[in-house]
């Protein structure tokens, strides 16, 4: 175990031994490229990065989680790795001993699943350390010293597949120093089966951007499937909801390797899969069908992602599949969703106010786009090309003009989302183009009323950078906003109308009780708002939490418990 680090007196980074990182501006400019290129690489060369093949070589046993006195309580939280306040005031939740939920105590987890994308935006060794183990260790310095020490399993997700599994393997799956926090980590793979208590079972899979289930892993849990029984029961852990995400993409085959695995590796055993859970959609959702609940959980600390576009009835596998065998279609329906629709309708008209405070970068583009548009324009309506300053920027006009539109278009269907183009995407994408282009002609026409195009060069251009230009990013990326809204209405745009506004309350995670008699009882639970300010206590017990809620952190269930046996 490594060295024990004093409890720190200040949130100074250097006593924390991290740095507490903001959350992440999704729509900043760089951010933007940065992650688009690893994503568009992360998917044309995933096979060549594919770490899953080499990971036969690795222990691949059978993990045992009994519990105590044939009872265990398990904790799910996903999506964890953005900024500390909302990660960390999760992680503080359940490294609390328990909590109280109804009435009812709630002992803390002795396993705790990470669902996958531990990290944000995209996986490293440091990101890793500031935004996933620094504030869970935080959380939990070292084990309790009244109980046995918990155990921590993790998922990877697409954001942690960003560099192949290289940063997560080392975190994860790790023989030395096999520890975060006050967490010891188990698995040796990026895929694990636990035998939990009552005939339970916990199972993982590594899709790799939904890809496939390579061979070894397959071999993996065909050895582990030998122990199933018919009276056995499944929690199956994926790294996105694709019984979802097939109905909101129009994807058939995203749900292909889950329903490949299930029907060839789970059901000629006749244990049965009665829960599935998953994050990577950042909100709670639960599906409900006659003999499986699709839970999706992906609340531990991403900026939140709607609820009122879920369907409210899905079938599960798509009837549509173009897989030449699936197991039997079946309906499913929307039995609980946190935020509720109307909650979640309702927060995106806060993209006004949140897109230009939450995304200083892109509201900078946007003011840079208008200016070089307004001074294209400006420099045609004067006809003063014989002017330096003004003929460089009436020569590109049309260059301007096409690139405000294609730019639009790609920001309504970026290349590396899933999906085809649409003619809705075309449509929605030139009309936000044109209304920009037409902002820019009425900034021309006020901006030729000022004195400023009479002034001499180059004191006319630096005006227009210090003034017309902060405010035009201003109001073009108030357009923004009103077209996210719009085109969320169609479809178009909802992750980047929820992603600009980084909406970092709404937080859920679950707890799991599997009681000796086998039940299965899943307690959702919601933090409606997160904290914000934190004070140290360094002369607290070692298993306390280094910092503490300087203001109150209230949390409540998101759904009504429910029971699977």
């Amino acid at each position: 175990m490594a060295t024990r680090r004093p409890r720190p007196r200040s949130m100074d980074p250097i006593e924390l031994g991290f740095n507490p990182r903001p959350p992440v501006p999704w729509l900043g400019p760089l951010l933007l490229l940065s992650t688009g290129i690893r994503a568009l690489l992360a998917i044309l060369f995933g096979a060549y990065l594919d770490k899953r093949e080499l990971q036969n070589s690795l222990p691949g046993d059978v993990i045992q989680e009994p519990g105590t006195d044939g009872e265990l309580w398990l904790d799910y939280v996903a999506d964890l790795g953005d900024g500390f306040n909302s990660t960390y005031s999760v992680a503080y939740l359940l490294a609390q001993p328990e909590l109280e939920l109804d009435g009812q105590t709630l002992p803390r987890g002795q396993v705790l699943v990470m669902g996958g994308d531990q990290v944000y935006p995209t996986a490293s060794a440091p990101d890793y350390e500031d935004r996933c183990k620094g504030p869970y260790t935080a959380a939990m310095p070292c084990p309790p010293s009244a109980a046995p020490q918990p155990t921590l399993y993790a998922v990877p997700g697409n954001h942690d597949w960003y560099d192949g599994l290289t940063a997560f393997l080392r975190l994860f799956a790790r023989q030395r120093d096999a520890s975060l926090g006050g967490w010891r980590t188990k698995q040796s793979r990026s895929y694990f089966a636990v035998k939990l208590p009552a005939d339970w079972w916990l199972l993982a899979l590594d899709e790799q951007f939904g890809a496939y289930v390579d061979d070894p892993q397959l071999n993996y849990f065909e050895a582990a499937a030998r122990e199933f029984g018919p009276d056995d029961k499944i929690i199956l852990a994926v790294p996105e909801p694709s019984w979802v995400k097939a109905a909101l993409e129009k994807n058939s085959e995203g749900y292909d390797a889950v329903d490949y695995f299930i029907r060839t590796i789970i059901a000629p055993t006749g244990a049965r899969v009665r829960l599935m859970l998953s994050g990577d959609l950042h909100h709670y959702a639960r599906y409900s069908g006659v003999d499986r609940e699709l839970v999706t959980c992906g609340g531990g600390g991403a900026y939140l992602y709607p609820t009122h576009e879920l369907p409210d009835e899905i079938t599960v596998p798509p009837p549509d599949t173009l897989s030449r065998r699936s197991s039997q279609s079946r309906p499913y329906h929307l039995t609980a969703a946190y935020p509720d629709k109307p909650t979640s309708r309702r927060l995106g008209w806060g993209v006004f106010g949140r897109l230009p405070t939450r995304n200083a970068g892109f509201a900078t583009l946007i003011g840079g786009l208008q200016t070089l548009l307004m001074l294209s324009m400006a420099g045609i309506a004067t006809q003063q090309r014989n002017e330096t300053g003004l003929r460089l920027f009436s020569i590109p006009l049309v260059t301007m003009l096409v690139v405000t539109l294609l730019g639009a278009a790609f920001f309504a269907k970026p290349p590396t989302a899933v999906g085809k183009r649409s003619l809705r995407h075309w449509f929605l994408g030139g009309g936000h183009g044109l209304a920009q282009i037409a902002l820019a002609a009425l900034g021309t026409w006020l901006w030729l009323m000022t004195p400023f195009p009479d002034w001499p060069w180059p004191f006319s251009l630096l005006i227009a950078l210090a003034v017309y230009g902060p405010l035009a990013g201003l109001v073009g990326s108030q357009l923004v906003a009103l077209y996210l809204l719009i085109a969320g209405r169609f479809g178009v745009n909802i992750n980047e109308l929820y992603a600009g506004q980084g909406i970092d309350d709404v937080k859920s995670f679950l707890r799991l009780h599997i009681a000796a008699d086998g039940a299965l009882t899943v307690y959702p639970v919601a933090v409606d708002r997160i904290c914000r300010e934190w004070r140290p206590n360094p002369t607290a017990p070692d298993e306390r939490p280094w910092l503490e809620p300087a203001q109150s952190l209230v949390y409540r269930a998101a759904d009504k418990p429910f029971v699977l046996r």
